[in-house]
């Protein structure tokens, strides 16, 4: 008795000396040791040792570029909340694996709680939609996914620091039918819904008493987008068909058929020439219809309108439509970019620094936003005057070669114009624009002069493209200036501000591209890597299974789809509906 009368007395004095612990015990007791034990335990009620309150850093969304920014997020300074409406992060590149069973839906999801568990920042997630952000209070409104009790489901958030990472929705066109009778490849459920109707059609093409013409309507699926997801799809469904479902329904290997409708004059358009027309080949050999110049114009419940360049209208039954044909923007972002300024706008507006326009303590990164890239012309006055060091009114070369380096990284169009025209410096470019007078052996530019010379560097201003490549090394980049906000706030490493004094915080995002890869079916993929460097074939597409493998965000997932692609290898693509 008095043993256990000591434990007790031991165990009061733990509740006194440390507070937070019975909010442990009883928290872990009521939620079986979930997420909310772990956020409690690892908190401080958002004050941090110093006693300082820590930044409430909200992030809308679990996509590429939000669950980028959560994985590399590493200061403990900040308390994170997760706002979306899926509690899982979606590996979306193996989507079109996912729609014909090479690879399973759960083999490419990581729930965001164990992201979240495994870092020493605080972190808590809510399962709901922001559908209204409110600039001018800090807050976000949100509204739960789960049915409660007391009829509540809407409610706000506060935050020091929004994040909105929420991606885009697929762009309709307000095309009349598209929403109704089209699936679309976003979305894991869309993957699993797209699965389950190959299988149906197939089942029910195998019923009695149906007409040829029925069955081969059935059998007819149509791809409306020739980008890197409706290619990839409509390669896997054709492997899908030919390797596995043939065997399994004897009777429709003559009656299936694929076709890819796309608006342009080629598919696969953002890849090189190669790749497009050996892509083009290819599909053709292997008997998928690939109708260029195609316009949709209407969707109905068995066939689809389509024109093409010259004005003809033609009319195609279908058994099933997937619409790949680009992204819009989601309503929340619209409402918002209408507060701000940007309604006419298509995706939200930051600066370099991803920072949306007119919002200190709002980012924007992924699908969602878009870089606006300040202009060389917009600043060459600025510009010239700061290079100008001895205020002479005229710029030598030794003083723009002191300033080369800022202005490269404030303004990267400058290397990539340099690159295009292949020159191997500033130095260069102000040459050629003294070609014309011979006489100077001295380069030394007045104003007019300078402008001229910098006018056409803004012609390789580019958009980033959509993709996951680019959200994620946005998410990891908004990371590390947010670990190093209160150091570079004192000791700024960005470039000279070219309209004020001093340096900015931070050296702005700049896009590094790796390569693109698109399969084709058959075992091939192709590859467009840096340098230039394009391979297509049976290599290629082993390299495609070591960068996905790799690229995986956990070690669960990565040993998953290996799993999977081994299972197809030895049992083939799994034929149930479900």
């Amino acid at each position: 008795m008095r043993r256990s009368f000591s434990f007790f007395e031991r165990f009061s004095k733990a509740f006194q000396d440390y507070p937070s612990l019975s909010r442990i015990i009883v928290v872990s007791t009521i939620s079986g040791g979930g997420l909310i034990a772990y956020s409690e335990a690892n908190g401080t009620n958002g004050v941090v040792e110093t006693g300082t309150r820590k930044k409430k850093v909200v992030l809308l969304g679990t996509g590429w570029a939000g669950t980028s920014f959560l994985k590399n997020l590493n200061n403990s300074q900040y308390e994170v909340q997760v706002i979306s409406p899926r509690n899982y992060f979606a590996f979306t590149p193996l989507l079109p694996s996912v729609t014909c069973g090479t690879v399973e839906a759960r083999s490419v999801v990581e729930p965001i709680r164990n992201i979240g568990r495994k870092k020493n920042v605080d972190t808590s997630y809510l399962e709901a939609e922001c559908f209204k952000i409110d600039p001018a209070n800090k807050k976000v409104i949100c509204r739960s996914k789960q049915g409660v009790s007391n009829g509540k489901s809407e409610f706000s958030v506060d935050y020091d620091y929004l994040v909105i990472a929420t991606g885009a929705q697929s762009n309709t066109f307000n095309i009349p039918g598209v929403e109704e009778n089209c699936h679309f490849l976003k979305e894991v459920e869309d993957a699993q819904g797209i699965r389950k109707t190959v299988i149906d059609s197939f089942e029910k093409a195998s019923l009695p008493e149906l007409s040829d013409e029925e069955r081969k309507r059935i059998l007819h699926f149509v791809v409306v987008g020739g980008g890197p997801t409706g290619v990839e799809f409509a390669a896997e469904l054709h492997d899908f068909v030919t390797e596995d479902l043939v065997t399994l329904y004897p009777k429709a290997k003559d009656l299936v058929r694929i076709t890819l409708l796309e608006a342009a004059d080629h598919i696969l358009t953002m890849f090189d020439k190669r790749i497009t027309e050996i892509a083009e080949e290819k599909f053709s050999r292997d008997g998928i219809d690939v109708k260029l110049g195609s316009m949709v114009t209407k969707v109905n419940e068995k066939d689809i309108s389509a024109k093409t360049k010259g004005g003809e209208v033609s009319t195609i039954p279908y058994g099933m439509i997937v619409w790949s044909t680009g992204i819009g923007t989601r309503p929340v972002i619209k409402d918002f970019m209408k507060q701000i300024g940007q309604g006419n706008r298509r995706a939200l507006a930051t600066d370099e620094w991803l920072r949306v326009e007119g919002c200190d303590n709002i980012y924007a990164l992924g699908d969602c936003a878009t870089i606006n890239q300040r202009k060389v012309m917009e600043d060459v006055s600025a510009i010239f005057t700061k290079a100008d060091k001895d205020n002479s009114g005229t710029l030598t070369l030794k003083e723009f070669q002191e300033a080369m380096d800022d202005i490269c990284v404030r303004y990267p169009q400058v290397e990539l114009y340099l690159k295009s025209k292949r020159m191997r410096g500033i130095a260069d470019l102000l040459k050629e624009a003294e070609a014309d007078d011979g006489s100077k052996k001295n380069i030394e530019l007045k104003i007019e002069e300078f402008k001229s010379a910098l006018s056409q560097v803004d012609s390789q201003v580019k958009f980033l493209p959509a993709t996951a490549q680019v959200a994620a090394q946005q998410g990891t980049y908004l990371a590390k200036c947010f670990d190093r906000m209160e150091e570079c706030e004192k000791n700024p490493e960005g470039p000279i501000r070219m309209r004020g004094e001093g340096r900015h915080r931070f050296r702005p995002f700049r896009y590094r591209h790796l390569g693109s890869f698109a399969p084709l079916g058959g075992e091939q993929t192709a590859a467009e890597l840096p340098g230039d460097w394009v391979s297509i074939g049976h290599s290629s597409q082993w390299l495609w299974y070591s960068v996905y493998a790799s690229k995986q965000v956990s070690w669960r997932t990565r040993v998953l789809v290996v799993s999977d692609w081994m299972r197809r290898f030895i049992f083939g693509r799994d034929s149930s509906s479900i």
